[in-house]
């Protein structure tokens, strides 16, 4: 799994966690619908770091809690 993949799956672990659909995510974190969207639906593949951490906010974690899992610690590096 890379690294976008993880990021879909932990932004809907959160949510979940929360209890909070995506769309209500994304009127908390200042970030559109149609944004949230594309990210979560594989339409936008390389989301910005500035609208990572406006999730985060809205997901109330700081963007070190957001990557800090055993999944995103397992990452390959990309370049070879």
């Amino acid at each position: 799994m890379g690294i976008y993949d993880l990021v879909v799956k932990r932004i809907h672990e959160l949510c979940k966690e929360r209890s909070i659909t995506p769309n209500a995510l994304s009127y908390m974190a200042g970030v559109s619908q149609s944004t949230v969207k594309s990210i979560l639906n594989g339409e936008s593949k390389n989301p910005g770091i500035v609208t990572l951490k406006k999730l985060c906010d809205g997901l109330d974690v700081s963007i070190v809690e957001f990557f800090d899992t055993d999944e995103f610690k397992r990452l390959e590096q990309e370049i070879k």
